[in-house]
């Protein structure tokens, strides 16, 4: 019984020391190698417009908006011009023309405003489905780009209230995202008559901001 038990402690003490060599003989994990910094800044929304394929949709857009914008600027005409007869001292009205007048004014006003609000919402909703759309394929290449350069930080200045407070020139990425993201897409640079970004008559939505990261 004695040299039983004995056989058995020794067994268990050389599984313990076995395992605890193979323990010690395991490879200690790697310390992670710190990466040096290397930031740079862009103007996200500029790169968006800028892109050839991004002056092409808005081109589109114009185009598209163009007889609602040439309506509302006739109905607003109308509107100036019975505003002028109603206001003018030397009209002689009688005051059943000058009462229907007002009314034709009020009526024309409230119809300028509506389809005014509605052109303005359909615009921000047609600008934001493109731009969202383009955005995203754009970030992918900025992406690509950033770590392609060994880029681990991009700040977006594209608001003017940013937290950036100075960033040279030599890091300011846009025109080669700009340039970067031409390249891949293929699309032509629009023929110089075309309007740039911004010129625009049509109400402008406000800009959405960049994808969120992958």
């Amino acid at each position: 019984m004695k040299r039983t038990l004995a056989l058995v402690v020794m067994l268990a003490s050389g599984m313990v020391l076995s395992a605890a060599a193979q323990t010690q003989a395991a490879p200690a994990t790697a310390a992670p190698v710190p990466v040096p910094a290397k930031i740079a800044v862009v103007r996200f929304q500029l790169v968006v417009a800028q892109t050839n394929e991004g002056q092409r949709g808005f081109a589109d857009l114009e185009k598209k908006y163009a007889p609602k914008q040439a309506a509302l600027k006739a109905l607003n005409d109308e509107v100036d011009g019975l505003t002028k007869q109603l206001q003018s001292p030397a009209a002689t009205l009688t005051e059943a023309d000058r009462n229907a007048k007002a009314k034709v004014l009020d009526e024309k006003k409230k119809q300028l405003d509506r389809d005014t609000e509605d052109a303005r919402n359909a615009f921000q909703q047609d600008m934001g489905d493109m731009y969202n759309s383009l955005a995203s394929k754009v970030y992918d290449v900025m992406q690509s780009y950033a770590e392609q350069q060994g880029i681990t930080l991009v700040l977006d200045v594209s608001q003017e209230q940013t937290p950036v407070l100075y960033a040279s020139n030599g890091s300011d990425i846009t025109k080669a995202v700009i340039d970067a993201y031409n390249l891949k897409s293929g699309v032509p640079a629009p023929p110089p008559s075309a309007a740039a970004p911004g010129a625009q008559t049509a109400p402008k939505p406000a800009a959405p901001r960049p994808p969120a990261a992958h």
